[in-house]
């Protein structure tokens, strides 16, 4: 299937996309926030960078788009052109996802994703719902965790 849109107007589009501050991450932060909870934003020392992070509860927050990360779920659909460049680029996130998550849990930190689809489409969860479930780990001592959409 052939593009819509010309070359420029491709990578105009593609240019303008962010990797922080999204609106996926701003809802969280937010409704995290309204309930009481503190964090740090972007924290550069730190394996894969997350998004947030609750020292207190030595815990971290990954909010992922489910493009860009490869979730397995209905907002993620394979680009039919340049399905090489796409494979590998998404191939090296997940791989990167991967090596932060663990070199995070080896230093002693907890660690939470957030998807993309938790929040967005058909299969959304309720925003309130989702924190409540966020809420309840960071409480807990579960080394892991993951909100989809269902």
């Amino acid at each position: 299937m052939a593009d819509v849109h010309d070359q420029e107007t491709r990578r105009r589009n593609m240019a303008a996309i962010r990797g922080i501050n999204t609106r996926p991450e701003l809802i969280v932060r937010r409704a995290l926030h309204a309930r009481g909870f503190r964090y740090r934003l972007h924290v550069k020392g730190m394996p894969g960078k997350p998004d947030l992070v609750f020292p207190k509860y030595r815990a971290v927050i990954f909010v992922h788009g489910c493009f860009w990360h490869g979730h397995d779920c209905a907002l993620f659909k394979w680009p039919k052109t340049r399905e090489q460049f796409w494979y590998d680029k998404i191939s090296v996130n997940r791989s990167r996802d991967v090596a932060a998550c663990r070199n995070l849990r080896l230093t002693g930190w907890r660690v939470a994703t957030v998807w993309e689809c938790a929040l967005k489409g058909r299969r959304r969860i309720p925003v309130s719902e989702m924190i409540d479930l966020i809420s309840l780990w960071l409480f807990s001592d579960s080394v892991e965790f993951s909100v989809r959409g269902r």
